[in-house]
């Protein structure tokens, strides 16, 4: 098993930055992947960015040039850099940890993005 804390989520308001941080821990095995989802209210969960083991990153279009994703494998974390933010950036961002075919998800931090 592979549990994930979310950190980082609040109130902001249009245009300013937020970063998340996901720390993950139990039996980790490399290869992994990590990345975050984000789910606002009444949608579907989508894919915000991934980052790869080798370290290749994927965003959605919605937040390419907003948001980066990094990682330290040292410490099996993630975080998520939100420049820029907008109010339909607003929902809750769930950190995903994907290894050997299985994924395990956070429990969530809720950003809202309003003035």
């Amino acid at each position: 098993q592979v549990q994930l804390v979310e950190s980082g989520g609040g109130l902001v308001q249009p245009g300013g930055s937020l970063r998340l941080s996901c720390a993950a821990s139990g039996n980790i095995f490399s290869p992994y992947a990590m990345g975050w989802y984000r789910q606002a209210p009444g949608a579907q969960r989508e894919l915000v960015a991934t980052i790869s083991p080798g370290l290749s990153t994927n965003y959605a279009e919605s937040v390419k040039g907003r948001f980066t994703i990094s990682t330290d494998n040292d410490k099996n974390t993630v975080a998520l850099q939100m420049n820029s933010l907008k109010p339909e950036d607003t929902a809750v961002y769930y950190c995903n940890f994907r290894t050997f075919g299985m994924d395990y998800w956070g429990k969530g931090t809720l950003v809202t993005v309003s003035s």
